[in-house]
């Protein structure tokens, strides 16, 4: 059975959210990082997230027989004008359980809790051609454009990034500083 739970500092596993990352970055994931990626620069990187889980920051994480399988970020915009907006950020679904509905569920999980913050545009990117893109538009994301030789890929090479957006509702006519309809 699939469960989607937050992943908050007091119940963070490093070693398995290590494991995730480096499984995404060995199957040639664009996340950052390049291949191959060794144990101990995957545990520094988990670990400033878990120090901005306190700041704002949202970790999802998916969980299948107790197993972590999956994570998503959910990065909340702090500025005054952009306190209706978040970004989805670093997607991973483990090799073996690819395929299966995980990052849907994961996506679905970060955009119910979006819409609970008040955060009803969400924003991302992706390389070109990655297994994501389709999944991104299935789940009625805007294709917004490319941006050409974005990242150096896991594999060597600089690859370009599709950046997409979603309105989880409507846009209001007018909003307050807390990206709440003004009347």
């Amino acid at each position: 059975m699939l469960e989607i739970r937050d992943i908050v500092s007091g119940d963070f596993d490093g070693e398995a959210l290590a494991a995730l990352l480096i499984d995404a970055v060995g199957s040639g994931a664009a996340v950052g990082f390049v291949a191959p990626l060794a144990r101990d620069q995957a545990l520094s990187y988990w670990e400033k997230i878990r120090s901005s889980l306190d700041d704002g920051l949202l970790l999802f994480g998916a969980y299948r027989d107790g197993r972590l399988v999956g994570s998503v970020q959910l990065s909340c915009a702090w500025e005054p004008n952009g306190r209706h907006r978040a970004e989805i950020q670093k997607l991973f679904v483990h090799t073996s359980v690819r395929q299966q509905g995980i990052a849907r569920a994961l996506m679905t999980a970060a955009e119910r809790r979006a819409l609970r913050l008040g955060r009803w545009l969400l924003i991302l990117d992706t390389r070109l051609g990655d297994q994501a893109e389709p999944l991104y538009e299935k789940l009625g994301y805007v294709r917004v454009g490319t941006i050409p030789d974005y990242a150096m890929s896991s594999r060597g090479g600089l690859s370009p990034t599709v950046v997409f957006y979603k309105r989880l509702r409507a846009a209001p006519d007018r909003v307050d500083g807390d990206g709440k309809l003004l009347t």
